[in-house]
């Protein structure tokens, strides 16, 4: 369900920016696609070098289950998805969107520690993990709002 959410404010939030005429409308759906492939890209090699098995549960006595995919990818998509909407939306919706998207990614945890499909701490080191992807995603979209010169900072 969290990537086609994201597939959707990809597509609105590129039609908008777009049809807004901004300098490099692109980038900030670009950066958002980026970082949800590089969840994989980042998770597989993770699960693989560090093989930790999982909980008492139904895949009792398998391995490779830090960090919890499914944790990261809920994260960085509708993370992702709600800092692309977060400017298109009226102010008095922004702050709401934000609690429903930190709500929603602490359901899919439990839900992933309740079933016994993973433990705690898989699912911390996911947002951990995720933080970092939105980052760098916000800090790739900034550089669409200026014009691209070289912006003089304090104290250089």
């Amino acid at each position: 369900m969290a990537v086609p959410v994201l597939a959707v404010a990809l597509g609105w939030a590129a039609w908008c920016a777009r049809r807004a005429g901004g300098p490099r409308w692109w980038l900030p759906p670009l950066a958002a696609a980026v970082a949800m492939a590089a969840v994989p890209a980042l998770v597989v090699p993770f699960k693989a070098l560090i093989d930790r098995p999982g909980p008492p549960g139904p895949l009792a006595g398998e391995t490779g289950f830090f960090p919890s995919g499914h944790a990261a990818t809920a994260a960085v998509a509708y993370g992702a998805a709600a800092l692309l909407l977060h400017p298109l939306l009226r102010p008095r919706l922004r702050r709401p969107l934000l609690v429903a998207v930190a709500v929603l990614n602490l359901a899919v945890a439990a839900g992933l520690v309740r079933r016994g499909y993973h433990w705690p701490l898989d699912t911390v080191a996911s947002w951990c993990l995720s933080g970092l992807l939105l980052w760098a995603m916000l800090s790739l979209s900034r550089i669409s709002q200026g014009d691209g010169s070289s912006r003089s900072s304090p104290g250089g």
